[in-house]
């Protein structure tokens, strides 16, 4: 079995965009839809990806409370660094063993993103 995308339903697409696409570096994969339903895939074509939908009128119930999805960082240090510059609540650094840290944002929907560096 193969993880192929986790869905997020997001009250503003652009905004939701810019977050993942401008702060996070994640790539349009694909997008589709019309002025009342919008898809979203972000990610690398061969690899699992986060789908955002947005419909119009629809309330978005903020955040998935117990859930987070876990990015890899290519750039921990600057991640970490950009996102406190931006004024973003940052919970961390976590450093559970020598070998990974991580720390939790939030999305503009409340959605918690782990960023995370293995060693």
């Amino acid at each position: 079995m193969k993880l192929n995308w986790v869905t997020l339903k997001v009250s503003q697409l652009e905004q939701s965009l810019a977050f993942y696409t401008g702060l996070l570096n994640l790539e349009v994969a694909e997008r589709f839809g019309n002025d009342q339903h919008q898809i979203v895939m972000l990610g690398q074509a061969d690899q699992a990806k986060i789908e955002l939908i947005w419909e119009a009128g629809e309330q978005v119930e903020a955040g998935g409370a117990g859930v987070s999805i876990g990015l890899e960082a290519d750039d921990f240090d600057g991640m970490l660094a950009t996102m406190k510059e931006k004024g973003m609540e940052v919970v961390g650094p976590i450093a559970p063993t020598p070998k990974i840290r991580f720390f939790f944002i939030k999305d503009p929907d409340g959605y918690t993103i782990q960023l995370v560096e293995q060693a």
